[in-house]
Order: C-alpha cells, then structure tokens, then sequence
C-alpha cells in the first residue's frame, strides 16, 4: 500500500536540518579497532551501522577543513582571482606553498586545504570570505547548528587547536555526508592528485592527496585525514560499492588506514538497499488552463536508499511546491518536490514532472495575443511621438 504524504505548498521552503535520533548501534562482532572514537554511517540516510564513542567530542585536527572547504564552495565566485592576505598564511603545520602576494583563486584554495591539507589555505579562505578568522569560526558555527552538529565547535578554519574547538565522530560523519552533496567537494577529494594554478605570476602545480585510502581499497572516494599531537590521527572517508554509499569516521587512531578498510569489510555486509515505497502523487491546482488539474509523475532522483535496520516505516514524505501552477505546462516540466525523511533528517528530494501538456486557455490565449497587439501599438505611437 502506497503510504500518504503531508502537503506543504509554499513560494520558497526552507527545510533547517535536525539532529537525528538513533539508537545505538549494535557493533557486537565488529572489528576491533585502535580508534579512540568512530563512527560509520549510512551516506543516504545517516542511520548508525557501526560505533564506539561516537557522541564523545575529541579534537578533530584538519577534518575541520571539510566544513571551511564546504562553506568556500557555497560562497560562490571560485574561478575569481585574488591575492591572498601575507598575514593570513603565516601559520603553521601543513601547507600548500603560499607565498605573500600570490594570486590564487577559492577553487585553489579548496584543493590546498582537501589534498595536501593546507593550513594556508583555509586562513586564506577563511579571510576572503568573512574578512577575519573570528568571523569565519562565526560562519562555521552557524552552519554545524544548521546542520544538527550538537557536538561540534569551530574556533580556527584549519583545525589547529582553538579553546573547546572539537567535533565527534557521527557529527563528522553528518558533516562528510553533507558536503559530499555537493559536486565540486566530491570532485576535488577523491582526486590522488591535482592540478592548480596559483603564485606571482600564476603558474600550474600538482598537489598530492594525504589519503591514501584512496589508492589502497576499492570503491573509496574521499574524505579528508587530520593530525596533531592533541588530536591524534583523524580520518574521514567513504566508500561505495554495489550501489551502496557508506561514510566512516575515526578520530585518535594510530592504525586509521587498517581500521577504515576493516570497517567497510564488516559494513557493508551489514547495509543493504531499500527501494522506498514511494506514495501516490496529488494533482494540483492549475491557474489558466484548459484543465482545472494537473497530474504529476516521478521523474528521476534517488529512490533506494541504504539501511541497516531502517524499514518503510521509518520514511516519511513531504509534498512541496508553490501555492499556484499557471498554464501553460508541459510535459516533463519540474513543478514541485518530493521530500523523503528518515527520523527527521531530510534524505533526499525526488523532483515531480508535469505528467500532462496544459495549454492556456483559449480566451486566455486571445486576451493575451490583444494585450500584446495593443502593447505594440502604444510603443510604436511614443516613438513616433518622441
């Protein structure tokens, strides 16, 4: 039976992403790992397959930059270039070479900070966006509430330790899982290598990725890898295999590359797909045409998602679109949204297609062609006039 959806019809819906409850997982017969921390998680719907401690906030090192590099993403203009700020860039650990003066671009800067781990340049970043590394922290706190990260706070961009900077395990886990929505994040981390231009003129080099999880198990396709002496060892990364993404996080682990391998090998035999039992669609209302009502279908989107324990009753379905459709339509036109949620997190939206051609009509249509004739008309007569 096709379950029934909740109706939201609104010009703009914004959807604020809430802390997902989930039981403990159940990680009896798991792998033992050296990880103080770790978490590993549906990518789809963030339920639990596997955890130890992973609501303890720790100290998170560079996997900070995968929030600095989301939000110079979202901040938009990656190809524009600038000069980087010389103060900025004096600091510490890792690095991706800059120098004062150079010119780079936020697209530079986001492969600086996702491969070789460049504490440059997230400060750079972090200064180009907010105009100081205080108001980015600012920036990248506002965005971890958003995202339900109820154990997280950001006081550098680059992961040095700040005072109470620190993160946990399935809250990285949900911040991985966001960004990897992301294309031009997903793109930039699960590249070995690439290349970039930046310097006084310019000019191409290659940056080499840190994680060498990529090259050494099969279907890995990012994240990000962290060290300090505080922090220890700290890997985010994630994997698909058979249509089955997955995202693990260890945080504090000397044997991070073994743990993260050994954890996809028990996990994914405990995932599974799930075709979602998608409800029948409403027709709407439909303003100036020649039907009163308009059908919709699916037309494309995620409709499997991956689960543990989760099962249909576990989804919930919300009907999204304007308060008012105007002809004309046609068919394979998108007009509103299916959204798909997992115990209160949002999973996925599914766009919805006009299913029929609507025409405006008739009477319409000659109204219309009279309001252009007379249009033209007056614009022929001002300038005449004038």
């Amino acid at each position: 039976m096709k379950k029934s959806i909740s109706v939201i019809t609104a010009a703009v819906l914004l959807i604020e992403a809430l802390p997902l409850y989930v039981l403990p997982a159940d990680s009896a017969g798991g792998p033992e790992i050296s990880a103080k921390a770790a978490v590993l998680i549906s990518a789809s719907t963030g339920e639990i397959i596997y955890e130890k401690n992973c609501r303890e906030k720790l100290p998170m090192a560079s996997t900070t930059k995968i929030m600095t590099t989301l939000l110079c993403i979202e901040s938009g203009g990656l190809d524009e270039k600038f000069v980087v700020d010389s103060e900025a860039i004096k600091v510490e650990g890792s690095s991706m070479g800059l120098q004062g003066g150079d010119i780079v671009t936020k697209y530079a800067l986001c492969c600086g900070m996702l491969l070789p781990s460049g504490n440059d340049a997230a400060n750079a970043a972090a200064v180009r966006i907010a105009g100081s590394i205080p108001a980015f922290a600012d920036m990248m706190n506002e965005k971890a509430r958003s995202l339900g990260l109820s154990h997280t706070y950001f006081a550098t961009p680059s992961g040095l330790e700040g005072k109470e900077h620190g993160s946990s395990a399935y809250d990285m886990a949900l911040l991985a899982r966001e960004a990897l929505k992301n294309q031009t994040f997903r793109d930039i981390c699960s590249q070995e290598r690439i290349c970039v231009e930046f310097g006084n003129p310019p000019y191409q080099r290659w940056l080499k990725n840190t994680n060498k999880l990529l090259s050494m198990y099969d279907g890995v396709y990012g994240v990000k890898t962290g060290f300090t002496d505080e922090a220890g060892r700290c890997l985010v990364s994630a994997c698909r295999r058979n249509n089955i993404d997955l995202i693990c996080v260890t945080l504090n682990d000397r044997c991070d590359w073994d743990d993260h391998m050994a954890l996809y090998e028990h996990c994914f035999s405990q995932a599974k797909p799930l075709e979602l039992d998608l409800p029948e669609l409403p027709q709407l209302d439909i303003v100036g045409g020649e039907a009163e009502k308009l059908p919709l279908s699916y037309c494309g989107g995620a409709t499997s998602v991956t689960v543990k324990d989760h099962g249909q009753d576990d989804f919930e379905y919300t009907f999204i679109s304007s308060p008012f459709v105007y002809a004309p339509v046609n068919i394979g036109d998108e007009i509103a949204q299916l959204s798909v949620s997992c115990k209160g997190r949002e999973v996925t939206r599914i766009p919805l297609c006009a299913a029929e051609n609507v025409p405006i009509k008739q009477a319409e249509n000659r109204k219309n062609k009279k309001s252009g004739r007379l249009k033209k008309i007056i614009s022929t007569l001002r300038d005449l006039l004038f």
